[in-house]
């Protein structure tokens, strides 16, 4: 399903060229749970941001191929690129807050991409939003529906977002550090809901995250970013048991385990 060969990017700022990306190569197939690690400022979020062709194309060069169902979606022309925003490429990004609107309701963003890329009549945008709204758990959706981003808790914004990435049913849905900024327990929650949605429809789902622990809890491969570059792809669990590259040896050796939290807290 997505392809990205040799892909290169350099952003421009005020003369000064910054190569981010040094020859990414990452395969996906339909349906897969692919997680992409590694520490900030190591071209995670930015190689998701590529893809969705969210990039300005006056201030990055990109060279290379991001080939989507055999398409190159570096050299589609805008208008192409657009149809396949949010239609079959959907994204949740880190903080719902910057991403959702606050003087818009709640249900009609999670309508937007509905009103962008299908002809549905307003009750049966309506009708599919709270259909989502209850899959992805949104407590009494009709009252939901009706509410702005800041009456919502952090986790109930992050499901809202979840739900209007998927309602059109995306082919591969790009997750930037979904679960960050919540609690532990709301975390698994939403890990799950990604879980059951990847399951159900069968969605491809690209999880960025530093935090291998979730990684581990959501996919079943794992490509390791460092500096720029891919350093080790694989099975989650082989890459966890038997990693290869020392940037990844040094990552695990990090994770905080419940025997290490022990021996710190005594």
């Amino acid at each position: 399903m997505l392809d990205i060969r040799e892909l290169h990017l350099t952003f421009h700022d005020h003369g000064v060229d910054n190569e981010v990306l040094h020859g990414i190569n990452l395969h996906m197939d339909a349906g897969e749970r692919l997680g992409l690690v590694g520490e900030s400022g190591s071209g995670k979020s930015v190689t998701a941001l590529a893809v969705a062709g969210l990039l300005r194309r006056s201030q990055v060069t990109l060279t290379g191929e991001i080939l989507f169902e055999g398409r190159d979606l570096l050299r589609l022309p805008r208008g192409e690129m657009r149809k396949i925003q949010g239609r079959e490429i959907g994204m949740i990004f880190q903080e719902p807050m910057t991403s959702l609107n606050p003087l818009m309701k709640v249900g009609h963003q999670i309508e937007e991409v509905l009103r962008i890329h299908t002809d549905k009549s307003p009750a049966e945008m309506k009708a599919l939003a709270l259909e989502v709204m209850e899959k992805v758990g949104l407590p009494d959706p009709p009252a939901t529906y009706e509410k702005y981003p800041h009456q919502l808790s952090g986790g109930q914004r992050q499901r809202a977002m979840i739900a209007a990435a998927f309602i059109i049913d995306p082919k591969l849905l790009l997750a930037d550090e979904p679960t960050t900024a919540l609690d532990v327990t709301v975390q698994a929650q939403i890990i799950e809901l990604l879980k059951r949605i990847n399951l159900g429809r069968g969605i491809g789902i690209l999880f960025i995250s530093h935090d291998l622990n979730v990684v581990r809890k959501l996919c079943t491969r794992v490509a390791v970013m460092h500096g720029g570059r891919i350093v080790e792809t694989g099975p989650t669990e082989e890459v966890f048991h038997h990693p290869q590259d020392d940037y990844t040896k040094r990552l695990i050796a990090a994770i905080p385990t419940r025997e290490k939290r022990k021996r710190t807290h005594g």
